[in-house]
């Protein structure tokens, strides 16, 4: 958006409407604004950005001009499969961001409602359900513990794999009823960061069958404000690192999530 004025926090982001046609070139279907830096610069720039991201044929999941539409999910058939996708918060500045009956904002994962109704909701109209979650404390290489209990809670309310953000680090990977948990991939198109950790990042592949799913991580270094895939030595590293902050399991060679 062009438009609003930063609210008093200690960043604010704003990006020119023109800069979307980058993720539309390179295929982006959706993207989840359920985040601590959407409303930066108000309503106005929010709403402009839902706007625009329709202009440019990207859905987008965790935000909307009511509860109801920032809850719901993205469906999409795959292979005669229904994959939704779902945006939920768990680090926003106040409850003001919150999408409220008839206010809009953001799908918070501050309280089990409406998220839980919501997250069935999801589960029932689609065969496969995926949760982005932003959550955790900054930097960190462990998850905070209601993370791990959330990812639990979604699971057994339907969820098929969750995958976190927002800790501009990478953390470990948990399978729980056979459910693959992502607890964060790092950062993905960000500028040089204070911290080395936020520099390191993971492309994530899933892949369901019946009763199934797999896990597949890409090791990525952001360069130049770009993700850049890994090789040798460099993805090595970044393997072993999300092997070493994992709970019950592993990483291959081939990046392929095993089970402990």
């Amino acid at each position: 958006s062009k438009r609003g004025s930063p609210e008093h926090k200690e960043f604010t982001f704003r990006a020119k409407p023109e800069t979307l046609a980058g993720l539309a070139n390179a295929g982006f279907d959706v993207v989840n604004l359920a985040n601590n830096h959407t409303m930066d610069y108000g309503m106005d720039a929010f709403l402009d950005t839902m706007q625009h991201l329709r202009e440019n044929d990207i859905a987008y999941v965790g935000g909307g001009k009511a509860e109801e539409e920032a809850f719901a999910p993205y469906i999409q058939t795959i292979k005669g499969k229904k994959v939704a996708i779902i945006g939920l918060s768990r680090v926003l500045p106040n409850q003001k961001w919150f999408a409220g009956k008839n206010k809009a904002g953001l799908a918070h994962a501050y309280s089990r409602e409406p998220m839980l109704g919501y997250v069935r909701k999801a589960v029932a109209e689609s065969d496969i359900t995926i949760a982005i979650m932003h959550w955790n404390l900054e930097y960190k290489d462990y998850p905070e513990p209601y993370a791990r209990q959330m990812a639990r809670l979604l699971i057994d309310n339907g969820v098929d794999a969750i995958v976190g953000s927002h800790s501009h680090s990478l953390m470990g990977v948990e399978w729980y009823k056979e459910a693959p948990i992502f607890y964060s991939v790092g950062n993905f198109v960000f500028t040089t960061p204070r911290n080395p950790k936020g520099s390191e990042s993971l492309i994530v592949t899933l892949t369901f069958a019946q009763n199934k799913t797999d896990g597949k991580i890409i090791p990525a270094k952001i360069v130049n404000g770009q993700p850049v895939p890994q090789a040798g030595d460099n993805a090595k590293k970044l393997r072993e690192k999300v092997a070493k902050h994992s709970y019950g399991a592993g990483v291959d060679e081939a990046g392929n999530i095993t089970r402990k």
